[in-house]
């Protein structure tokens, strides 16, 4: 019987063990890919001309400097829900403020978009990763857990600086390189 709580004691040490080795290494692998991301966005940001960036492909899209803000709105709004973080920019419409958009306000913006979700990410409870989040978005209410928010955000992210590859091709400039390490 002995031999039977010993077993028992030392799988749940390792079970337990287990999960916390989990949960670091889903927290480092997120902060790391997060950190990338602000890197890759940076170099974005620091190649396109701070002339350029009230460029816009057509009148019915945003400009380079409006998809940028809109992606930070969108890094920070996410990590406010996701995490339950304090939105840096509650109030901010990025969109229809002209005086944010040269590239010192950008710049700003977005680079502190990306120190909320790292921090958010670094500091988060991985427990409670699986629990349901409802928002009032755009288009209507939307209900996933606090993982998938947190994925949504990556994938948002990346498809406005992706789209700003366009920019760079239209105006003759080479877009940054990717970077998926």
């Amino acid at each position: 019987m002995k031999l039977f709580y010993t077993l028992l004691v030392s799988l749940s040490f390792f079970a337990a063990n287990a999960q916390n080795t989990f949960a670091d290494s889903l927290k480092y692998q997120m902060v790391q890919e997060w950190e990338r991301a602000k890197s890759y966005t940076q170099e974005y940001l620091n190649a396109m001309p701070a002339d350029k960036y009230d460029f816009r492909p057509t009148d019915s899209v945003r400009s380079f400097a409006q998809q940028m803000l809109h992606l930070a709105g969108a890094n920070a709004l996410m990590a406010s829900v996701a995490m339950g973080v304090p939105n840096p920019f509650p109030t901010q419409n990025f969109e229809k403020s002209p005086s944010l958009q040269n590239k010192d306000s950008v710049v700003y913006y977005v680079n502190t978009s990306y120190d909320v979700m790292i921090a958010a990410i670094k500091n988060m409870d991985v427990s409670k990763l699986n629990e349901e989040v409802t928002r009032n978005l755009p288009g209507g209410k939307r209900v996933t857990t606090r993982f998938g928010w947190l994925l949504k955000a990556f994938e948002h992210q990346t498809h406005h600086r992706g789209q700003c590859t366009v920019y760079f091709r239209l105006l003759g400039l080479r877009p940054p390189a990717e970077k998926l390490f």
